[in-house]
């Protein structure tokens, strides 16, 4: 998108306010459950937030903000009938995920073939040229075109783009704990990248980053695994850090963070003070090291029962666990630390009266203070 505005275009960013309320039933096993109008604007705040880092917001000519409630919203019931009469149940279930799930028998609501068409008709109020989406979007995005034509419009180009995996090959997510935030702190994503496992190293450099093949080709060969982890994590960690993203993340990107291109990764240093305090936290931590800098959470004194808490309820209000239960697990796995020393009692209650160092594995830290 960012590209298309630097080439005179401009684009109109759609906050799916009202289609969130049926919630988007692509690639999902079941329902999704809906929102209301307040909570997807709430959640919107966050996605034009990180926007900002990567469009060009500030000049109208090439940018617009949308929300589709503004048409959706006031559709009658007679164009909502309209837009249905365009395809056949038939043609619904060619849909992999309808498919799959009629086969096996998981209800499918109506309203959730009707999401289709309302992301369809996104593109009638704005007369859309082209619409960009993943490769989960297809049959969205097709269905878009049928919708214009049907009210007198061009069809649009559906612009299909690849979807980035998760760092361990899932599809990224938060419930999977394998998303790279580009709003999260430097030393965060430099981690997380570092932690890209090998096999989707060139998914990571071909679509995060302008290299060309060739260049991506002699980091994954010359550089190896470790050199190849370093020219991509300092590469996105450099570009990710400032306010406007740059137009290019490419071999001049990294040489201006005082790296060597030829190098590939094996050389130390570089000039970015932001990417080196990242790399040099990453390898501290790496090495055992606690870093001075973390999370810090306050627990509630209600919490302490003479002023001693179970430890693994700590872990779970300090959000390094999802639960209680999940504390306990890692704790007979020895996968939890408390001021760097291996828990190895699921059952023990501490005397919390400092603040702790919390960790998990071998590089999620928090601070934990009463009160």
């Amino acid at each position: 998108m960012r590209q298309f505005q630097e080439l005179g275009h401009k684009v109109v960013l759609i906050i799916g306010d009202f289609t969130a309320m049926i919630g988007d039933p692509s690639g999902r096993s079941k329902t999704r459950p809906p929102l209301t109008l307040e909570e997807t604007r709430a959640n919107a705040k966050s996605y034009v937030e990180q926007v900002g880092k990567i469009l060009l917001t500030n000049d109208p000519a090439r940018f617009e903000l949308r929300y589709n409630s503004e048409w959706l919203e006031h559709l009658s019931f007679k164009e909502v009938i309209k837009l249905a009469s365009l395809l056949t149940v038939a043609q619904m279930l060619e849909r992999e995920d309808f498919k799959k799930r009629y086969t096996e028998g998981v209800p499918i609501s109506i309203h959730e073939f009707l999401y289709p068409f309302a992301q369809g008709y996104d593109s009638v109020p704005i007369a859309c040229d082209v619409e960009m989406g993943g490769t989960d979007q297809k049959f969205n995005l097709l269905v878009g075109r049928e919708v214009q034509a049907a009210y007198g419009l061009e069809k649009q180009v559906a612009f299909i783009m690849p979807l980035l995996v998760g760092g361990d090959g899932q599809k990224m997510s938060k419930s999977y704990d394998n998303y790279i935030g580009i709003t999260e702190e430097p030393s965060e994503i430099f981690r997380k990248l570092m932690k890209v496992e090998d096999p989707y190293l060139p998914t990571y450099f071909e679509l995060c980053t302008d290299l060309n093949p060739d260049e991506i080709k002699a980091v994954l060969e010359k550089g190896g695994p470790v050199g190849a982890h370093r020219v991509l994590a300092r590469l996105l960690t450099g570009a990710y850090a400032q306010s406007l993203i740059p137009s290019r993340i490419d071999k001049n990107l990294y040489e201006s963070l005082g790296y060597h291109w030829e190098a590939f990764g094996q050389d130390q240093g570089g000039q970015n003070p932001v990417v080196q305090h990242a790399e040099a936290r990453y390898y501290e931590i790496a090495h055992g090291g606690i870093p001075d800098e973390m999370p810090e959470v306050s627990v509630p004194l209600g919490e302490l029962h003479g002023g001693k808490i179970a430890v693994a309820r700590l872990f779970t209000l300090a959000g390094l666990t999802a639960s209680n239960g999940e504390a306990r697990r890692l704790i007979e796995q020895k996968g939890l630390r408390l001021d760097g020393t291996v828990l190895t009692d699921p059952k023990m209650e501490i005397t919390f009266a400092q603040p702790l160092v919390l960790q998990r594995g071998k590089d999620r830290f928090v601070r934990v203070r009463p009160g």
